[in-house]
């Protein structure tokens, strides 16, 4: 029987700011959902396979959501590569319209603005709440998540992400 790779994510790794990240003790497939970028082009998280990336769930009208933009828009500027992106999906129903200044004001251009004015992602992805946040690796299967506000830029979310990029890149 093979053994899971000891370097790999484990809950040992939700500490800190990220005491409420949920690891999963077994990866499932994240079901494919589509979603649009600030153009109106359509993205599935296939589009990413190969990548680890950090999808965040949020809306311009939930507070914890733009206290941590911010946040994540760091983590995107620190680790952002071909290994790694982050994806923040706004629910917004008006889309780009109010999202799009938002991002704007709070200096997020690291992010790219992506769209589910039809909020089936919320739905899709199973998440209770905003700010959902969904760890995903190269391939397409869900590490684990963590469902309120975090501190993305801080040394565990960066371990975290390390971590996980690391994962399958060695052998």
């Amino acid at each position: 029987a093979s053994q899971p790779a000891a370097a790999g994510v484990t809950r040992a790794l939700s500490t800190g700011p990220l005491a409420a990240f949920v690891v999963h003790p077994e990866r499932k497939p994240v079901p494919e959902v589509s979603f649009q970028d600030a153009e109106g082009n359509s993205h599935v998280l296939a589009d990413w396979r190969g990548r680890v990336v950090l999808v965040n769930l949020w809306a311009t009208w939930c507070a914890p959501c733009r206290k941590e933009m911010p946040q994540l828009a760091e983590l995107q500027k620190r680790l952002g590569s071909d290994d790694f992106e982050v994806v923040a999906v706004s629910l917004d129903r008006k889309g780009a319209e109010v999202a799009a200044p938002f991002m704007a004001e709070i200096g997020a251009d690291a992010l790219k603005l992506y769209l589910d004015q039809s909020g089936q992602l919320l739905h899709s992805l199973r998440a209770v709440g905003l700010p959902a946040t969904l760890l995903i690796d190269r391939d397409g299967k869900e590490i684990g998540r963590l469902v309120g506000p975090a501190e993305w830029a801080s040394p565990e979310a960066v371990r975290l992400i390390e971590t996980a990029i690391g994962e399958g890149k060695a052998g």
